[in-house]
């Protein structure tokens, strides 16, 4: 490492704890704004330090002592976070940018950015994500480990010809494709009830699965039609589009005849259960699998707003046996290949 020139390097730790002073008085460490705004400047200081005086990466840990040493107990300026600082930095150099869109996540959120992704476009879709829905760390690292901007969007829908245009594309983006489950434990001989008292289990899951907005009714809601009973696999009321959704689990592949079905359960709930301020009702089947072809044909006259889509179980047995990033890729990239 080329040694800091002493008297450049003084004034520049000078400068860092005169911002920490002012942030101290200003209580912006205990604001998320100016402590991430805090953070990005001591990482842009660090970053042109580095460029026109030569310094190397060991001054990092030279910073890091010095500040310990003047601030005793403060966290927040570890090696590791100081780190974190220079690479935010790099990673957002437009300062209004950072100031406008990334300083309203935490700064955990924004490791975690930094962390789990490469380029500058993915950390953008994660970052409107978090800020459209208010995604907790946890939430946000299970929405990148499922890779939800390769299924976003991705379901086969006939929207397009079956809702007004201002209802289309949000209910598109709504759909995912394939779904990734985590159930309670569950056999692979399993029927529908099955899966469905398996995913009811852990609801909590499943609903952050679906995505943000939708409201959980029931499960085998009746539907009477005279003397006949129906019974609705899953029922939900979704707050943005303003309708209802029902969701018919298959775990077999896509059939034709489904898409009947779920026209018959869609004309059913409307009639019985929508008001005049609802949206018509959006049937979701979710298969095992699915030949696109034939599901293209079979929506293609479908009167209904319907999706299809399929959905990965996550295997209990190969939890311990694989990091789970990587073998939820791997489903995703095997539905791709289909």
């Amino acid at each position: 490492m080329q040694q800091p020139v002493a008297l450049s390097y003084l004034k520049f730790l000078e400068n860092v704890k005169q911002r920490i002073r002012t942030a101290q008085v200003k209580a912006a460490l205990a604001a998320n704004r100016e402590l991430v705004l805090h953070y990005w400047e001591i990482g842009n200081d660090i970053l042109k330090n580095q460029k026109q005086q030569g310094w190397g990466a060991k001054v990092i840990d030279r910073l890091s002592d010095d500040l310990a040493k003047e601030f005793p107990g403060l966290s927040g300026y570890s090696v590791r976070n100081l780190k974190y600082m220079r690479a935010f930095a790099e990673a957002w150099p437009d300062r209004q940018f950072v100031q406008q869109a990334v300083a309203q996540i935490p700064w955990g959120h924004n490791c975690i950015l930094l962390d789990r992704l490469d380029g500058r476009e993915l950390r953008i879709f994660y970052l409107n994500k978090t800020l459209e829905n208010g995604w907790s760390r946890s939430v946000l690292q299970h929405q990148i480990e499922t890779a939800l901007h390769k299924r976003i969007g991705k379901a086969a829908t006939n929207f397009m010809q079956t809702l007004p245009a201002t209802q289309s594309d949000l209910a598109r983006e709504l759909l995912k494709d394939p779904y990734i489950l985590r159930p309670a434990p569950l056999d692979e001989r399993a029927n529908e009830r099955s899966l469905e008292a398996a995913l009811l289990q852990r609801l909590k899951d499943f609903l952050l699965e679906l995505g943000n907005g939708f409201a959980f009714i029931s499960n085998q809601y009746r539907l009477v039609a005279e003397e006949d009973e129906f019974f609705v696999d899953l029922l939900f009321y979704h707050t943005r589009l303003q309708c209802y959704i029902v969701i018919d689990l298959k775990v077999v592949d896509f059939q034709p005849e489904f898409a009947g079905k779920m026209s018959f359960y869609q004309t059913a709930v409307d009639n019985m259960l929508k008001t005049d301020k609802d949206g018509p009702t959006i049937g979701l089947i979710l298969c095992k699998g699915k030949n696109k072809t034939v599901v293209e044909y079979t929506l293609r006259d479908i009167k209904s707003p319907m999706g299809v889509a399929e959905y990965r179980l996550v295997p209990q047995e190969l939890k311990k046996a694989l990091p789970e990033t990587a073998r939820i890729r791997k489903m995703i990239e095997d539905v791709d290949k289909s």
